[in-house]
């Protein structure tokens, strides 16, 4: 039924421009004047869709300046190391996010669902709870990770390389800290507070990464993994603590001092489904690198993470939509507003998929140029990146279908669509990386990105009744 009142409105629609007689050129003189009234409508709206919108661009333009700083922090660590120590790092740094990711063990999401949920029925005393608990919890998980890592490291260390020991247990020292810097992003998102969910991570941890780098060159240190791995730690360290002291400040004026109620039942019931997703997400994102450093050098590591780095710049938008209309997606749902979610998703997709073809465009168009400035070897990285961007164009065109399956308490489903797929993505990998290589590699993760976004498609289909996919935009409904 669906379809054929979709029918009829192209029917009418195709009308209406042939008796209007509209052409390409009115569209494109009318565009920036309609450009602007749009603009001027996000920037002075008071209603929720306008705060999402700003939200929205808030995110994004965090992300793209973000993505421009790590860039550059990325291709002057590897002019300054040398594609073989930059490799090592590339390496214990990956761990760092895969043990840092999991330490929440899926509050860093939950919190995103629940505090909005919470601060709508008016619980704040189960808001302060949820807080207080779920940073403490992060923090020890990180802290036991570190040190079991450690003692891992140390048992295991006839079977390490030993250009790897030293700045691996030096990145460990991260991990705890890297976990309360997750918490106080997702707190932050969950109360529209992108600037302080977004800044201390992605913005001041990098500067401090490439303030501390400069300083070590100009010091006359040597350029090598160990002396990145202590920049790491300084900047890991400081912006998390800036980040918490900033939370706490902005709750402290919005959630008044009083009793804490925790839940803990509910929190690890909804936390646990999302840290089976973040666990996926995490391989999704990091197994094709482990893969390759185990079965390559570290200089085929950082030319791969070069190639798929530079490639992946475009999934920025993805995840700052996402960032931006996680917590609507949830406040709609518990007001029970279907329609308003069903128009707010199909604006969400849009606000992804065609930021991310434009940068996809752009970023293949000035690929070889981009991985020259890590140094002249890296331009064998290129034919990585034209692999890559078929997966994560693919992935764009779902729209931040995760973030929406996950803040509509279809949790459950989204692990299980990740669970395969992560599984997938490692398979595939140590199967083609010792086969093919880099290319491999790329193959593999381009694969499961596909397989992901289709499964999360047809989750949101069957479960949610909701068309997330960028083609069902293009019909009027």
């Amino acid at each position: 039924m669906a379809h054929s009142d979709n029918a009829g409105d192209i029917g009418a629609d195709a009308t209406q421009s042939v008796t209007e007689r509209i052409s390409i050129g009115d569209l494109i003189r009318q565009a920036p004047g309609q450009a602007l009234e749009i603009a001027r409508a996000v920037l002075a709206g008071n209603d929720e869709r306008a705060l999402a919108q700003r939200n929205a661009v808030a995110a994004f333009l965090v992300r793209v300046i973000s993505a421009a700083l790590l860039y550059l922090t990325q291709v002057v660590l590897a002019r300054w190391m040398g594609s073989f120590e930059y490799g090592i790092y590339v390496f214990v740094w990956t761990w760092v996010l895969v043990l840092g990711g999991l330490s929440p063990i899926g509050l860093n999401m939950a919190v995103i669902r629940l505090v909005p949920e919470y601060r709508e029925r008016d619980q704040l005393d189960r808001v302060r709870g949820l807080k207080f608990g779920s940073n403490l919890t992060a923090f020890a998980i990180g802290s036991g990770l570190a040190a079991l890592g450690g003692a891992g490291l140390w048992l295991f260390e006839p079977y390490v390389a030993n250009y790897y020991i030293l700045p691996l247990y030096l990145a460990l020292i991260c991990v705890p800290i890297y976990a309360l810097g997750d918490m106080q992003d997702g707190l932050g998102r969950g109360q529209a507070w992108m600037g302080i969910a977004l800044v201390p991570p992605y913005i001041l941890r990098p500067l401090i990464v490439l303030g501390a780098m400069a300083a070590a060159f100009w010091a006359g240190l040597p350029m090598t993994a160990t002396t990145a791995a202590g920049a790491a730690i300084l900047a890991t360290w400081l912006a998390a603590l800036v980040q918490f002291l900033l939370i706490e400040t902005r709750m402290a004026k919005n959630v008044p001092a009083g009793p804490r109620t925790y839940d803990w039942r509910l929190w690890i019931a909804t936390s646990l489904p999302l840290f089976i997703i973040c666990a996926c997400e995490l391989a999704l994102q990091n197994a094709d690198v482990l893969v390759v450093s185990t079965f390559l050098t570290p200089k085929d590591v950082a030319i791969y993470f070069a190639a798929a780095k530079t490639m992946s710049l475009i999934m920025f938008v993805h995840y700052a939509v996402g960032s931006a209309v996680a917590n609507r997606f949830s406040a709609l749902n518990a007001r029970g507003d279907k329609e308003g979610l069903r128009a707010f998703v199909k604006d969400a997709v849009n606000w992804t998929f065609w930021p991310s073809l434009a940068a996809a465009g752009v970023i293949l168009l000035l690929g070889r140029p981009l991985l020259w400035l890590f140094g002249p070897e890296f331009i064998s990285g290129f034919p990585v990146m034209m692999i890559l961007v078929v997966g994560f164009l693919f992935r764009s065109a779902m729209g931040p279908s995760e973030f929406l399956l996950n803040m509509l308490g279809e949790q459950k489903a989204c692990a299980a669509v990740l669970v395969a797929t992560a599984v997938l993505n490692i398979v595939l990998n140590l199967i083609m990386v010792p086969w093919l290589g880099l290319i491999g590699a790329a193959m593999a993760t381009s694969a499961s990105l596909i397989v992901t976004a289709l499964l999360q498609y047809m989750v949101a289909l069957r479960r949610l009744g909701l068309d997330v996919a960028i083609w069902s935009t293009w019909r009027r409904g």
